[in-house]
C-alpha cells in the first residue's frame, strides 16, 4: 500500500506540470545558470538578476549538479542573461527535477512509518496509524501546491528533515545529527529547529544514563560522544563554507543568507503574531484618523499592505526591529527547550519541542514566509497519530496553515485545483484521525469547529464576492489582510494549546523509571 500511495501522488505531481508557477521558478532557473557558468568565487556576487543566490552552499552545489542535466533539455535556460526565460523543455525539466528529488521525501516517510508504535493495531488497513501517517505526509496539501504548482524544493528538504528525525527515533544519533547538519547547509531556515536537536542530542546521547527517578545522571557524560558530534558539525561546515572562507568571501555569503533589509513581513503576510500586530496598527491608524488624533498627511499610504517586500514604520504601535523579533523568538522557544531537558519523554518529547521551536520561530521571526508553516505541520503529523490531544491541535494547525497558502495561487485555472485538493486532504485528515481516536472524546470542541467552518465563507468572500465589488480597486489588499489575520488567530491558538499541553503534562512514573 505504501508503494501505491507514493506512485499515486507522483502521478498527481506529473499532472500538475502545466500548472501556474511563481517567480520562484525563475529564481531557480537563474541559480542553475549562475552555478553552471560562473566560477565558485562569483556565485554569491552575481547580480544580473534581482533573484540572487541566497541559499547556503550545499543548495548551490545541488543546483550545479542539476544544471549538468538541464543542459540536455534546453541549454538556453543556463544563460545568465536570459532573464525570465521559459520554454516547454525548461518547464518540463524543472518540474521533473522536483518530482524526482521527492524520492528522498518518500523514503523518509517510509522510515518515519517504521518508527510508529504498533500497539494500536487495526484490522482495516485504512485505520492503521502507519497508513494514516503515510497519507498525511505523502499527500500533504501544502507540499503539493508549494512545490508542484508554486514551485520550490521543500519536499526534498523536508525529506532530509524527516529522515534525521526518524534516525533519532531509531537511536541512530550520529546519523540523525549528520543529516540535520547537512540540511542546515542546504537551507538555513531549519536553524529554527536547531535548539530542539541540540538539547535532545545532549540529553539523550552525550549523557548516557538517567537516575531511577528520571533525572539526569551527571556522571554519565561522555566526552567521546560530544567529540563525535562536534566533529560532524565541524566537518560538514568546513565542507560547505570552507571554500568561501579560503576565498575570503564568508561575510558576503552571510550577507546573502540574512538580508535584514527585506522588512518585517513578506509580501504576503505570514499568518503569525506580526500579522495581528500590523492589523492592530492599521485599525488604530484608521481610528486615529477618524477621531483626528493623527495627521493624515504624515502617514504613508498602504505602507504595510501594498504587497511589497520592504522596510516600513508602524504608525501607532512601536516599529519592530530584527533584534526585537530575535528576542521574542528566543523567549518563545525557551520553555519548550526547558521541558525537553527537565521532562524528557524520548522521541515524543523531542517531536513536541521540534514543533514548538518551528512554530515559535514562525510566530515571531523576521520576514517569515507563509510557506514556513510547513516546518511545523509536517513533524506534527507524526504526533497526531499518537494521541487524541495532539490530533486535535494538528487539525487546527494544518487546516488554517494550509488555507493561509491560498493567496500564493491567485490565477483562475488553479482555483478549483487548490480548493479540491484542500477539501480532499482536510476531509481525509478529519475522518481518519476521528476514526483512529473514536473511543476517546471529540478531537475539537464546538468553538474550534465553528472557527474552522468560517474559513468557507471567508474563501467565498475573497474569491467570488470581493472581485465583483468596487472595493477591488480601492482596497486590493483586503483579501490578503483578512486571510492572514483570520488564519493567524487559528495558528496562534494552536501554538498556545500545544504549549499548554506540553507544560502541564505529567510524566508517568513507569516512563520515568525507564
Amino acid at each position: 500500500w505504501f508503494r501505491a500511495l507514493a506512485l499515486g501522488v507522483s502521478f498527481l505531481k506529473c499532472l500538475l506540470i502545466p500548472a501556474y508557477y511563481s517567480t520562484d521558478f525563475e529564481v531557480h532557473r537563474n541559480w542553475l545558470a549562475i552555478t553552471h557558468n560562473l566560477p565558485l568565487s562569483q556565485w554569491y556576487y552575481e547580480a544580473t538578476s534581482e533573484w540572487t543566490l541566497d541559499y547556503p552552499p550545499f543548495f548551490a552545489w545541488f543546483e550545479y549538479a542539476l544544471s549538468h542535466i538541464a543542459k540536455y533539455f534546453d541549454p538556453q535556460m543556463l544563460v545568465v542573461e536570459n532573464l525570465n526565460y521559459t520554454s516547454r523543455a525548461t518547464v518540463f525539466f524543472q518540474r521533473l527535477s522536483v518530482i524526482f528529488t521527492d524520492t528522498l521525501f518518500i523514503y523518509a516517510v517510509h522510515e518515519c512509518c517504521r518508527c510508529v508504535n504498533g500497539k494500536r493495531a487495526a484490522k482495516d488497513i485504512l485505520e492503521k496509524p502507519t497508513f494514516i501517517l503515510a497519507v498525511l505526509l505523502l499527500w500533504n496539501f501544502g507540499l503539493l501546491i508549494v512545490d508542484h504548482i508554486h514551485f520550490q524544493y521543500n519536499g526534498f528538504l523536508s525529506g532530509l528533515m524527516l529522515l534525521s528525525v526518524a534516525r533519532l527515533c531509531q537511536k541512530r544519533y550520529l546519523e540523525g545529527a549528520l543529516l540535520f547538519a547537512v540540511l542546515l547547509h542546504f537551507k538555513h531556515i531549519y536553524m529554527y529547529m536547531a535548539p530542539a536537536y541540540g538539547i535532545y542530542l545532549l540529553r539523550s546521547y552525550c549523557f548516557t544514563a538517567n537516575n531511577a527517578d528520571g533525572s539526569l545522571k551527571w556522571r554519565s557524560f561522555s566526552f567521546l560522544h560530544v567529540t563525535l558530534l562536534g566533529l560532524i558539525v565541524c566537518l560538514v561546515s568546513a565542507l560547505s563554507l570552507g571554500p568561501f572562507l579560503v576565498l575570503g568571501q564568508l561575510p558576503q555569503v552571510i550577507s546573502r543568507l540574512f538580508p535584514f533589509k527585506r522588512g518585517l513581513c513578506h509580501a504576503y503576510w505570514a499568518p503569525n503574531f506580526w500579522a495581528l500586530y500590523n492589523a492592530m496598527d492599521k485599525a488604530l491608524t484608521i481610528l486615529g484618523l477618524k477621531c483626528n488624533f493623527l495627521d493624515g498627511t504624515k502617514i504613508p499610504k498602504a505602507s504595510m499592505t501594498g504587497g511589497l517586500v520592504q522596510e516600513f514604520q508602524h504608525t501607532v504601535l512601536p516599529s519592530v526591529t530584527p533584534l526585537a523579533t530575535l528576542i521574542c523568538t528566543f523567549i518563545a522557544i525557551l520553555p519548550s527547550v526547558f521541558c525537553l531537558w527537565f521532562k524528557p519523554q524520548g522521541p515524543r518529547g523531542f517531536l513536541q519541542c521540534l514543533v514548538l521551536c518551528a512554530l515559535s520561530s514562525f510566530m515571531f521571526g523576521w520576514h517569515v514566509h507563509e510557506k514556513a508553516i510547513l516546518l511545523a505541520i509536517l513533524p506534527l503529523s507524526l504526533l497526531s497519530i499518537q494521541r487524541a490531544k495532539d490530533a486535535g491541535i494538528y487539525l487546527i494547525l494544518a487546516t488554517t496553515g494550509h488555507f493561509s497558502l491560498f493567496p500564493l495561487l491567485f490565477t483562475p485555472p488553479e482555483l478549483p485545483i487548490k480548493i479540491l485538493l484542500m477539501l480532499l486532504f482536510t476531509v481525509y485528515s478529519f475522518s481518519s484521525l476521528k476514526s483512529l481516536f473514536r473511543r476517546e472524546k471529540p478531537l475539537l470542541n464546538w468553538l474550534e469547529t465553528i472557527y474552522l467552518i468560517q474559513l468557507v465563507p471567508l474563501e467565498i468572500f475573497c474569491e467570488i464576492i470581493f472581485p465583483l465589488t468596487s472595493w477591488k480597486w480601492h482596497f486590493p489588499f483586503v483579501p490578503l489582510l483578512l486571510t492572514s489575520v483570520y488564519c493567524a488567530l487559528g495558528i496562534t491558538y494552536a501554538w498556545l494549546k500545544l504549549y499548554v499541553s506540553v507544560l502541564t503534562e505529567k510524566i508517568p512514573v513507569r516512563q520515568k523509571t525507564e
